[in-house]
C-alpha cells in the first residue's frame, strides 16, 4: 500500500504500539454463538478486576450490539475527543470505557456497515483510544469468529501479554460452538486463558442450583480440549434487575458474585501484576 493511504496505515499501527505498550495485559472476551452473556461476564470480570484496585479498560468491539455501556449503566454520556483521539469514560473508579455506543449517537441507532468500515472502526478503537497506563485491557468482540474478533485477535498478535476467554452455555450446541472458538484461537496464535461456563444452573431463591441448561458440558469440554477451565456462573434472576440499572452483578449481594472472584483468582495467576 502506498501514497496517503499507506503512510496513514503505517502511522495507525504505530500508534497501535505505542498504546498497546501502556496496557499490561490483554484479555480478548470470546464465544462460539450468541446469547451465552459474554458482555455480562466481561463487564463483571472488569469490575471485579477494579474492585482490587487494578486499572482496567473495557473495549466494546461489538459493533453491532454494543451493550457494554448499558450495562455499566452510561449509556447516555459520551467519550471525550483530544487531538482527534478518543478518550475513554470512566465508568466507575479504575474503569475506563470505550465503545461506539458513546460517540453521541442516540441508543437505538443501528450500525448497518460491512466488513471493511467494520475493520477500520475496529483498528480506530485499538489505536487511536487514549488509555491511560492499564493494569488490564478487556475486549469484548460479538460471537463468532468473523470481522471483528479476527482483526482484534490480530492487531493483538504481537503484543507479550494477551489471551483469550471463552464463555460458553451447558448446551450441546453452545459447546460445539465454544469448540469452534478455541480451534479459531490456536489457529491465530491467541493464548487460551480458559473456558467459562456461564447459566450454569438457575440459582432459585432457596439457595438450590437447578439445571435448566445441563451442567458440566463446559468443564468437560475444557478437559478434553486441555485448555484451563475457569469455573462456572450460575444464573441469578435477582440480579437482572439491578443489571437493568447499570449495576454488575459483583456490585450486588448477589451469590454469583463469588463465583465471579473465583474466575478472577485464576486469571490473576495466569496475568500476575
Amino acid at each position: 500500500m502506498h501514497g496517503p493511504e499507506g503512510e496513514e496505515r503505517v502511522a495507525q499501527m504505530m500508534r497501535l504500539r505505542a498504546v498497546m505498550k501502556k496496557i499490561r495485559h490483554k484479555i480478548v472476551i470470546l464465544s462460539g454463538k450468541g446469547g451465552v452473556g459474554k458482555s455480562t461476564v466481561s463487564v463483571n470480570l472488569a469490575l471485579s478486576l477494579a474492585q482490587r484496585g487494578c486499572k482496567v479498560g473495557l473495549l466494546d468491539t461489538d459493533i453491532h450490539g454494543p451493550n457494554l455501556a448499558h450495562l455499566l449503566g452510561v449509556d447516555h454520556e459520551t467519550m471525550g475527543f483530544h487531538d482527534d483521539l478518543l478518550e475513554p469514560l470512566e465508568a466507575r473508579p479504575q474503569l475506563y470505557v470505550a465503545s461506539v455506543a458513546l460517540t453521541g449517537r442516540p441508543v437505538d441507532t443501528a450500525y448497518i456497515w460491512r466488513g471493511p468500515i467494520k475493520i477500520a472502526l475496529i483498528n480506530q478503537l485499538m489505536a487511536d483510544t487514549l488509555w491511560p497506563d492499564l493494569d488490564y485491557l478487556i475486549i469484548d468482540s460479538p460471537p463468532g469468529t468473523g470481522d471483528e474478533p479476527l482483526t482484534v485477535c490480530q492487531l493483538l498478535n504481537s503484543s507479550p501479554s494477551r489471551g483469550s476467554v471463552i464463555v460458553t452455555t451447558p448446551q450441546g450446541v453452545s459447546v460445539l460452538d465454544a469448540r469452534r472458538t478455541v480451534d479459531f484461537s490456536h489457529q491465530l496464535k491467541m493464548p487460551i486463558l480458559g473456558l467459562i461456563e456461564n447459566m450454569s444452573g438457575y440459582l432459585s431463591p432457596d439457595g438450590s442450583l437447578l439445571p435448566l441448561f445441563g451442567q458440566g458440558g463446559g468443564k468437560d469440554a475444557a478437559e478434553e480440549l486441555k485448555i484451563p477451565y475457569l469455573g462456572s456462573l450460575p444464573l441469578d434472576p435477582r440480579a437482572v434487575p439491578e443489571s437493568e440499572k447499570g449495576r454488575g452483578l459483583v456490585e450486588t449481594d448477589s451469590p454469583v458474585k463469588k463465583h465471579f472472584e473465583a474466575v478472577v483468582d485464576q486469571i490473576l495467576k495466569a496475568m500476575p501484576l
